[in-house]
């Protein structure tokens, strides 16, 4: 237990440690602006599709069940709001952010790993070139970009997807669904009059993002012990990056609630 408690400390201490380290990098990123933009298109839009097949698969799932519970009491023209609602302030970010760890999080932990047992990293070191600047900043800076983007994605394919089921299982007319969606995502007293939800939806797939990328990153950099090391560092990455997204998901939800 007190090894386990160690450990856990350990790593938080050098995520936290890695974060300030980008953090203090982020005037630099136009001189790795080439590194950002192939780090943009492996964090997006190569699995972009698999975040619109799960998203809209999600958004039937929400409208089919919840439309169920409605229809008993005749409320089941209200489905479109509701599936707006969830999946902008909930479903989408958490969705998009699981993908991320599974799919690019995993990929950036076996790359730095095998970088780490192969001793680039300390080849870097002894070339004088910064390791956080040159490797780690490029892939935070795409993951806090692409995961708020690809969660519009999935938060739009998702309200399509909730469209489907409402109007061939639930018999909602198309029209009657979307209006009811649409008047969910406005709010006049908000910028661009759109309802808290969407902002605290977006904000949380920023923060996931970056929590996804230092993770996996970190988890990368310290794997040792060749081939073994590597797979425990991917599987390292991707379980701590989902423990930190349903933690931090909570406290955000209630701070935004109490705002």
């Amino acid at each position: 237990m007190k090894d386990m408690v160690l450990g856990f400390v350990r790593d938080l201490g050098a995520q936290l440690e890695l974060l300030a380290a980008v953090a203090a990098r982020l005037p630099s990123i136009m001189r790795r602006r080439t590194l950002v933009a192939e780090q943009l298109y492996q964090a997006g839009l190569r699995v972009v599709h698999v975040v619109l097949l799960v998203g809209l698969f999600i958004g039937m799932i929400v409208s089919l069940q919840t439309g169920l519970e409605l229809a008993r009491f005749g409320q089941q023209d209200q489905i479109g709001t509701i599936v707006a609602l969830s999946m902008c302030r909930e479903m989408g970010p958490f969705i998009t952010a699981t993908i991320l760890a599974a799919t690019v999080g995993s990929a950036l932990a076996a790359e730095l790993g095998t970088m780490s047992v192969s001793e680039e990293l300390t080849a870097l070191e002894v070339m004088s070139i910064d390791r956080t600047s040159f490797l780690v900043m490029p892939r935070v800076v795409s993951l806090a970009v692409m995961c708020p983007l690809l969660t519009v994605l999935c938060d739009a394919i998702g309200i399509v997807g909730g469209g489907f089921i409402a109007d061939s299982q639930l018999n909602v007319g198309l029209a009657l669904y979307y209006d009811s969606a649409l008047d969910a995502l406005q709010d006049t007293n908000f910028f661009l009059s759109l309802p808290k939800d969407v902002y605290s939806g977006l904000f949380k797939a920023f923060v996931f993002g970056v929590l996804v990328a230092v993770i996996s990153c970190s988890a990368g950099m310290a794997a040792t012990s060749g081939a073994l090391g590597v797979g425990n560092a991917t599987r390292k990455a991707v379980r701590d990056s989902i423990i930190a997204i349903i933690i931090s998901n909570y406290f955000l939800s209630w701070l935004f609630f109490q705002l």
